[in-house]
């Protein structure tokens, strides 16, 4: 059995490369056109050959039937061999190069020929057209054979017809110039062919660079990978032609962007919109890893350009990993804390138990009281103030890590915030990312103070942060909102930038704002209004504080 199957032996007569057959499609039409246009050009050229003779043996013999001379001699002569007629006829011959000149009377008797015996004979052909006054071409047999002629009348110098010139020329000359232009015909034709040749190979190759030698099935299969890879991944993938207009968009890409694949084609301005995310993916932005904010989610962008002038952008969804990555800081936060809770709780049972080995059982109990009513009061006074467990937790948890850290985490007397909150996961979100910014700006700083003030107006929920730290400059107040903007360095989990961006995105979520200012008493103030936080009740009482006026 031949090693060789018959389905291996079939594919050798087409070759399977792209670049072998792109180069033979264009040979065979490169062949097809050059005989094509041989063709085309050879079947009128034998008409026009014909046509020229024929015009050529008219002219000549206009120009003898011009001459006065010839007439008066066909009137005043006899057809012989030595006649004036025939020695006139012979020298326009010989001069023009023609096979023959006829001179013939009215009757069609010849007063002049090539073949001495046709002299006095009656012509072979009918010159009936001719004598009648019409110039007559045409191509026809006659005693010499097949020629091309020429016909006219011959006048006498009163106008009348006495007789008619009949002019020849030899058809195997013309035939001759036809069979001459054939081989001219096809070197042009063949060096038109292998020009045509020398650019389909050149075509060819620049295929084969660009189609890396592969078969048309293996891109049919690459193509078929791609479009199953792209659509797989649990990355967004982005491509962009060099105008910036968007080609490609994989189903985690129209997910995470907010997009569907009506997208496709236009420009990425038009698409997202402004933001950084559009900076991000159009390159205005360079980096690696680059943070963003795409709605309420946080992603991560890296972008490639590519040899057309375009360009790649993945997206990684970031957005649990910032939340865990937080919450690992926070649960670092409340591990240092009660590091430093047990260290100082064994300084106070070091304390309280000198107090009782001295048997000052009084000052021991008032040690005591004054310990458990210290941390007692801090919580019970946030949570009279803050309904809402989440954010009452959250605030007790916060002020311990600012005890911690040398700062003072208070809650004015008039916040007061019922237990209506619609989102109040969002809210937590909120207070969090901003008081954190507060103790990190505030610890540090002489008698350092963060306060958080929550207050209500109808439905309305008004979050006010201040700190004692060193402020935002007020050309910084807009752009400190930005996606990846932060003066700090980056925590273990990843990059900053992301929790002021993401409070002000919660925010505007709701139909709310969120904008920085500065303190009364100097450092950094952050006001976040959300209208309808506050889910509607009858029996809850509303605010009747007067909102401040940089609430209002």
């Amino acid at each position: 059995m031949s090693p060789t199957s018959p389905a291996r032996r079939l594919r050798l007569g087409l070759p399977r490369r792209v670049f072998s057959q792109v180069l033979l499609m264009q040979l065979a039409i490169a062949a097809g056109v050059a005989v094509l246009a041989t063709g085309l050009f050879l079947a009128p050229l034998s008409d026009q050959l014909d046509d020229q003779a024929m015009r050529r043996a008219l002219a000549i013999a206009q120009t003898t039937a011009a001459q006065p001379q010839i007439a008066d001699d066909l009137k005043g002569s006899e057809p012989t061999v030595d006649g004036p007629v025939q020695a006139e006829a012979e020298r326009i011959r010989r001069a023009s190069g023609a096979e023959y000149v006829v001179i013939m009377n009215k009757d069609g008797v010849r007063w002049s020929h090539t073949d001495h015996d046709e002299i006095g004979r009656v012509v072979s052909t009918d010159p009936s057209d001719a004598l009648a006054g019409s110039e007559v071409m045409e191509i026809d047999d006659g005693t010499l054979g097949r020629s091309a002629r020429g016909k006219v009348p011959l006048r006498d110098i009163d106008g009348d017809i006495v007789g008619a010139v009949s002019v020849g020329i030899e058809y195997d000359s013309v035939r001759a110039r036809l069979v001459h232009a054939i081989p001219g015909l096809f070197a042009y034709a063949g060096g038109a062919l292998a020009v045509g040749a020398l650019a389909a190979y050149l075509i060819s190759r620049r295929v084969q660079r660009q189609t890396r030698d592969l078969a048309f099935s293996d891109i049919s299969a690459l193509l078929a990978e791609r479009e199953a890879m792209l659509h797989s991944i649990r990355e967004g993938v982005v491509a962009l032609d060099r105008a910036g207009r968007i080609r490609l968009l994989n189903d985690e890409a129209q997910r995470l962007l907010g997009l569907g694949t009506q997208a496709i084609g236009q420009p990425l301005d038009t698409a997202l919109g402004p933001g950084r995310t559009t900076d991000v993916l159009a390159g205005r932005v360079t980096g690696t890893d680059l943070l963003t904010v795409r709605g309420q989610r946080v992603l991560v962008a890296n972008r490639m350009p590519t040899d057309d002038g375009g360009a790649v952008a993945t997206l990684r969804d970031r957005t649990e990993l910032e939340q865990l990555g937080r919450e690992l800081d926070s649960t670092r936060g409340l591990i240092d804390a009660l590091r430093a809770q047990d260290h100082e709780h064994a300084n106070r049972m070091h304390t309280l138990l000198g107090l009782l080995e001295l048997e000052m059982y009084e000052e021991a109990a008032e040690f005591v009281g004054e310990v458990a009513g210290a941390h007692r009061v801090t919580a019970e006074q946030i949570t009279e103030k803050i309904g809402d467990p989440l954010l009452a937790a959250l605030l007790v948890g916060k002020a311990t890590v600012a005890a911690e850290r040398g700062v003072v985490l208070s809650v004015p007397r008039d916040t007061a915030l019922p237990d209506r909150l619609i989102d109040p996961g969002g809210l937590v979100t909120i207070v969090g990312n901003l008081v954190d910014n507060a103790l990190d700006a505030a610890a540090g700083t002489a008698h350092a103070c963060v306060e958080v003030d929550v207050r209500t107006e109808g439905r309305t929920v008004v979050l006010q942060v201040r700190d004692t730290g060193p402020g935002v400059p007020s050309d910084q107040r807009e752009t400190i909102f930005t996606e990846g903007w932060s003066t700090k360095e980056p925590p273990a989990h990843g990059k900053r930038g992301i929790g002021l961006a993401l409070v002000r995105r919660l925010a505007e979520r709701q139909g709310g704002s969120a904008r920085a200012g500065a303190a009364p008493d100097g450092g950094a103030e952050f006001t976040v209004v959300l209208p309808e936080a506050l889910a509607q009740s009858e029996l809850a009482p509303t605010s009747e504080l007067a909102p401040t006026e940089e609430a209002r």
